[in-house]
């Protein structure tokens, strides 16, 4: 097993949207059920902010603070106050529907999706928010959406169904962000766990935290396993690189639908775990508004 250490002890019901932010040093994340922004300082500092509603995806912003996506829509979110100011509304949905994952691609647009809460029974979307422009649905029939990464050149678009157990790469256009071609990347059916979130490396491996299957998975461009990572708790969610140097992969990891037993065998389920693989993530742009 990799030197994998717990960065920030919680009891996360399901910790999701991991985000570095440089400028303030500080790793964010969700406890989406649990209505919680956590965050961490590699230096040693951390806290965690209360929240009006469920939310799952952040990136720095340009002018500072936050772009947050919850299941309202896109706020601003400011770290001094912990104020959160909703700018979009999400498009009419019905009822039982959320804000799941998301991330900023090497263009600076904002990737996201929303599902359907019960396991994500009825599918649900993707959208892509470009700055100064409302979100746009972007794929449609995707029932737990997961993954939402591209590739270091940014033609390379990831998106994973959780529930098919299926992580697809689609043709992106660097310039316009239009989706094309869609082909099976990768699958773990007939296997334990569900890819869940992802975060990709300066060489273009898609590292994946794989839920149910107590590992990450590095495929390489083609899709084939580069390396299995085992992990000390069943349901790893979702992962980014942070730290100065962005040497650092943190995971973020849950608790939901564990018995007393099982969490008992897992004490860091539910807490930031963080390792060095020995590659550097992406440095990824601010949201220019």
């Amino acid at each position: 097993m990799a030197d994998i250490w717990r960065a920030q002890q919680a009891q996360a019901i399901l910790g999701e949207g991991p985000a570095w932010d440089a400028s303030s040093g500080r790793l964010y994340w969700f406890d989406i059920k649990g209505r919680r922004l956590h965050w961490y300082e590699p230096a040693g500092d951390s806290g965690a902010y209360d929240l009006p509603v469920r939310a799952s995806v952040a990136t720095p912003r340009r002018t500072g603070g936050l772009l947050i996506v919850a299941e309202d829509g896109v706020s601003a979110f400011d770290p001094a106050d912990g104020s959160m100011t909703l700018i979009e509304p999400v498009e009419p949905l019905e009822p039982g529907f959320r804000s799941n994952d998301g991330k900023i691609d090497v263009a600076g647009r904002l990737w996201w999706s929303v599902m359907d809460d019960d396991h994500g029974k009825r599918p649900g979307f993707l959208y892509r928010k470009d700055p100064g422009r409302p979100s746009v649905r972007m794929e449609a029939g995707i029932h737990i959406a997961n993954t939402t990464c591209c590739s270091p050149d940014g033609r390379t678009f990831y998106l994973a169904d959780s529930a098919r157990q299926a992580i697809y790469a689609y043709a992106l256009d660097p310039e316009s962000g239009a989706l094309g071609e869609r082909r099976l990347f990768a699958t773990t059916r007939g296997e334990l766990g569900s890819p869940d979130g992802s975060a990709v490396d300066v060489d273009g491996y898609l590292w994946n935290a794989q839920w149910g299957g107590w590992r990450l998975v590095r495929y390489a461009p083609d899709g084939t396993i580069d390396r299995i990572v085992e992990m000390p708790v069943e349901q790893p969610s979702s992962c980014c690189f942070g730290g100065p140097d962005l040497a650092t992969l943190y995971i973020t990891t849950a608790r939901e639908g564990l018995t007393e037993a099982a969490l008992a065998e897992q004490p860091l389920a539910g807490s930031l775990l963080a390792f060095e693989p020995g590659v550097s993530g992406l440095k990824l742009p601010l949201f220019d508004g």
